[in-house]
């Protein structure tokens, strides 16, 4: 698994109030532990950014950064994504994975089938589900012994249960 990638917790969705302040989008659980991680490595370039100040304000979260005093300035970073360290993150428990770490891996069905890649993830409610692009798309609920039968991190592997035409 490659811990030194960056991963995306959530982007910059507006400006708040006259002094820089800006709303954070976190995807975060629970939204403020983004706050907790430092430095936050914003936009394409990723530059590394410590926050001033963070806080919850309503349902959402709000943040000064530095260099960001008034609210033109602060409208710069509206749409950036923020990014962290791989490895600033929790380790996770056996069978947990976080969605960076799934994002890229083939998926073979059990029968050895190839379906394609893992493009990205997405949660519905009920559980979360791979969506994988190969010469079409599938979507397979990410539900461990029920569809998924294995991931593999290091060998860039899930198998999964899964018919191929469906």
């Amino acid at each position: 698994m490659n811990t030194h990638k960056q991963v995306a917790l959530g982007y910059i969705s507006a400006v708040h109030g006259v002094k820089g302040w800006v709303k954070v989008q976190s995807w975060t659980r629970p939204i403020e532990a983004i706050l907790d991680y430092k430095p936050w490595l914003l936009g394409e370039d990723k530059s590394p950014v410590k926050i001033v100040d963070g806080r919850k304000q309503g349902k959402g979260l709000v943040a000064l950064l530095p260099g960001f005093e008034d609210r033109d300035r602060a409208h710069r970073l509206v749409g950036q994504q923020i990014f962290v360290d791989r490895d600033q993150l929790p380790a996770t428990a056996a069978d947990e994975y976080y969605w960076s770490d799934l994002e890229g891996l083939e998926v073979h069905t059990k029968k050895g089938e190839l379906l394609g890649r893992v493009e990205r993830l997405m949660e519905t409610g009920a559980n979360d589900v791979l969506v994988i692009h190969g010469k079409r798309e599938h979507l397979v609920p990410f539900i461990q012994g029920q569809y998924i039968s294995r991931v593999d991190l290091e060998g860039g592997l899930i198998v999964v249960d899964w018919d191929p035409e469906f």
